[in-house]
This record gives C-alpha cells, structure tokens and sequence, in this order.
C-alpha cells in the first residue's frame, strides 16, 4: 500500500456547516449594511419632511401676513414667524385689570379676526398638517403665579367660548374648531420682556393664538412603521 493513500487517525471529519472567519466577517459586514441603510433612510425621511413642514410653516405665515397685515397696527397685534402665533398685547383693551370679563372693544377685534383666521388655517392645504391652535393667556409677575395661573386660565376660557359661540361658520369649520381650539393659561412663566418695567409688564400680560402643526406626529409614525418592517 502506497503511504500516500494513508489516512491519519487524527485528522477531523470535514463539517459542511462550519463557518471560517471570512464568511463570519462578511455576514457582520452584511448586517451592518443593512442597518446602516435603515438608520440613513429613516434620517432622509425626517429631513424631508422636516422640509416639507417648514415649506408649509412658510405658506401659513405669507397667508397670515396677507390677510392680517393691514390690521396688525390697529389692533396691537403682531406675527411670530417662528413660531406661527398671533400675538395681542393690548392688555386695557382685552381686559380689566385683574379680571377674565372680555372687554368690547376686544370682543369686535375678535369677531372680526377670528372667522377670517379660521378661514385660513383650515384650508385643505392646512389642516391636514395642524395638530392644534393654542389660545395662550400671560400675565406679568405681579401676584401669585397661582393666582395668575387661574387668571390667565380664565382669561383665555373666556376667549375659547366668545369665538366658539360666534354663528358665522360652516360646518365643518366648527367641527374642525371644536376638535383641535384648546385654552391655556400659564401665568408669568413665558415673559417676552423685563417685568421689572411697566412697560414690560404690559407687554407680558397678552393673549395669543399659536398654531402647532403634527411635524413631531407624522415623524414620529415614520418611525414606529419602519421599526415594525
């Protein structure tokens, strides 16, 4: 017998399952891959449609102004760009001092903006894309923040029911209104000037109307189907 036909006792039995480094190494590399792909569509989505809600702040905003631009003055109003709100600082035209009761000459500034605003924001375009319109009470520091809490609460609850009552809407505005208008009162915790100043006090006590669009909503649905495929 030839030696070269010879068998070693200690050779091992060949395993057609084993694995060698390099098949290893390419399937973590494979793996790696993929996730790297999830993680970098997952991050091209949101910018989109980071992009896509900014275009449609923009478009609300230029809507705002058109609509609102000539009356801004007359009403001691002006418009948040950022932050899509409409602010009234008109403190001794809204209310009296230390009371919720809304004031005439605020109740006509409201009749007349309000329906025209709604007209606005629930355009087809629009209000798919709006989760909520916030109407803020502020006041300035003097007092107890809880005692102005329950101020400014009631102040923008006074507001919330004198624009819902008003009759001049269809019916899908006030469906669309009572579904998404809410009223919030936060004292003096948001100041937008020095309340160690009466002029800053008068602009800190204020009624505002911000719009919040589902940005966070839609991004946050992206997710939660990618992480489910």
């Amino acid at each position: 017998m030839k030696r070269g036909s010879l068998t070693s006792q200690h050779d091992e039995p060949h395993n057609p399952f084993a694995l060698s480094i390099g098949d290893l190494m390419a399937a973590l590399l494979l793996i790696f891959i993929l996730l790297l792909s999830a993680t970098l569509l997952q991050l091209k989505e949101r910018a989109e449609m980071a992009e896509q809600y900014k275009d449609v702040k923009k478009e609300i905003y230029e809507d705002l102004i058109k609509e609102f631009g000539n009356d801004l003055a007359v009403w001691n109003a002006t418009i948040d760009k950022r932050d899509l709100l409409i602010r009234f600082s008109g403190p001794r035209v809204e209310f009296d001092l230390g009371k919720s009761e809304i004031k005439p000459q605020f109740k006509t500034i409201l009749s007349d903006f309000f329906p025209r605003y709604v007209r606005i924001i629930t355009r087809q375009k629009y209000k798919n894309n709006i989760q909520e319109i916030r109407i803020e009470g502020h006041t300035d520091n003097k007092g107890g923040y809880f005692d102005n809490m329950e101020l400014s609460q009631n102040r923008t609850r006074s507001v919330l029911s004198y624009v819902l009552n008003y009759t001049n809407y269809s019916f899908s505005e006030r469906q669309w209104i009572q579904s998404n208008l809410t009223a919030n009162g936060l004292s003096y915790s948001k100041p937008i000037s020095d309340n160690s100043t009466e002029l800053g006090q008068s602009l800190n006590r204020r009624v505002e109307f911000r719009i919040r669009t589902n940005a966070e909503k839609q991004i946050d649905e992206i997710l939660k189907g990618n992480s489910n495929e």
